[in-house]
């Protein structure tokens, strides 16, 4: 008997999570433009390189049909508090127009594959207090809400 055209799954393009290269440099110029943080291309290219050759932090892209549609940054670092190793994701972005299509869930999870590599029992995500519709999504995504943290520039 034929499947109805109703209750068939829709077209899903391609998702697929890998590392930034250094051609990458545009997308994440872009896509860390659209979480706020504006940098060009050559600026971009610098930070994949910093995170590239530091086997602690990691830099992913999410792409839809090889087009970049979201971007995951993450490190681990010593916990001295906690006596062991701590992962934070310091940056997640997906533009509006790919939301609601699994994309940051998919980010989130390869970034909890890598920590849970690295040792980490407990990964953290830091978040701008303004940003009500990630927080809400973190907390689907089954993270709660902990500390406060502060922020003071030094120099000028």
């Amino acid at each position: 008997m034929a499947q109805s055209t109703a209750s068939r799954t829709p077209y899903l393009p391609a998702l697929r999570v890998r590392a930034a290269e250094l051609g990458d440099a545009s997308d994440v110029a872009r896509l860390l433009a659209e979480l706020g943080y504006p940098c060009n291309r050559d600026e971009a290219a610098e930070r994949i390189a910093v995170v590239r050759h530091d086997p602690r932090q990691h830099l992913l892209l999410a792409e839809l049909d090889g087009e970049a549609c979201g971007l995951v940054a993450l490190y681990t670092l010593f916990s001295v508090t906690r006596g062991t190793e701590l992962a934070r994701i310091t940056a997640l972005v997906v533009p509006a127009e790919h939301r609601g299509q699994g994309v940051g869930k998919r980010l989130l999870r390869e970034v909890e594959q890598i920590a849970r590599r690295h040792g980490t029992p407990r990964i953290e995500i830091t978040s701008n207090h303004s940003r009500v519709e990630a927080h809400a999504f973190y907390r689907r995504c089954g993270y709660a809400d902990s500390s406060s943290y502060f922020v003071k520039a030094l120099g000028d």
